[in-house]
């Protein structure tokens, strides 16, 4: 790293100032973000008044549909972050990553629904994708000194996430990855993870609130709050689901 990129990223890890936020906070930013994205994608795509234009800027049309996919952008960032702060800290990293199977396999049935209005879609949830991601940083870790083992291990999850499409498919997993491995160079970590974005782009505003982080857990705690965080997910997407049935039928 070029020194005055380093030493920059080191006073803005150094200051303390803007590191307000907790996890709590992050968590349910994530949570609304990704409400008010899936609300827009599943819903309002076919309300006439949320896709009509509000105005222009340059060629591009703004609509309320627009702007709710905009800030729903910044969802999966925030999800990948916790997951990597989650791996660090957990009590027990293989309980963390069966909570993630056990909630993959769950959210499958609502994802399919909300999707497909059937038991099949051809993609697969988010929760797949953390757990690739999850199992990705376990490699890094146990094969940290066997580099011949890493690159088969982090290449054969890197496949899988191809071919059993999970949600972000390979860019996600790889996201995830970045994230872990630039954990102590915030700056670096805000400016690829941006490019590697691509087309959500817009996503990379999700590096403010994750740079203004304390490493506190916050007011999220004790199981029964725990695990209505992972509960959140599947059951937002059958609750939109059954909102869609009422609608449309």
């Amino acid at each position: 790293m070029p020194p005055s990129l380093f030493h920059l990223n080191m006073n803005l890890t150094a200051n303390k100032t803007w590191n307000v936020l907790s996890g709590s906070v992050l968590k349910v930013l994530a949570m609304v973000t990704m409400l008010i994205d899936h609300l827009a994608f599943f819903y309002f795509r076919y309300d006439p008044q949320m896709i009509q234009p509000l105005f222009n800027i340059g060629h591009k049309q703004i609509s309320i549909y627009f702007l709710m996919r905009t800030v729903g952008r910044i969802a999966f960032p925030l999800f990948a972050f916790l997951l990597v702060e989650g791996f660090q800290h957990t009590h027990s990293r293989r309980k963390y990553g069966f909570n993630l199977f056990l909630f993959a396999l769950i959210s499958e049935i609502p994802w399919n629904l909300v999707h497909n209005g059937t038991w099949f879609f051809p993609r697969q949830n988010v929760f797949f994708t953390l757990l690739l991601g999850f199992l990705g940083m376990y490699a890094i870790e146990y094969y940290r000194n066997d580099h011949r083992r890493l690159a088969f291990s982090l290449i054969g999850l890197l496949v899988v996430s191809i071919f059993f499409r999970a949600d972000y498919g390979c860019s996600g997993y790889g996201f995830i990855l970045l994230l872990y491995v630039l954990r102590r160079r915030r700056l670096l970590q805000a400016i690829i993870g941006s490019c590697m974005l691509g087309s959500r782009w817009i996503a990379g505003l999700a590096f403010i609130p994750i740079n203004m982080y304390n490493g506190k857990r916050g007011f999220i705690q004790g199981p029964i709050a725990k695990y209505l965080f992972y509960v959140f997910y599947p059951l937002h997407l059958l609750i939109i689901y059954f909102i869609l049935c009422y609608k449309f039928n």
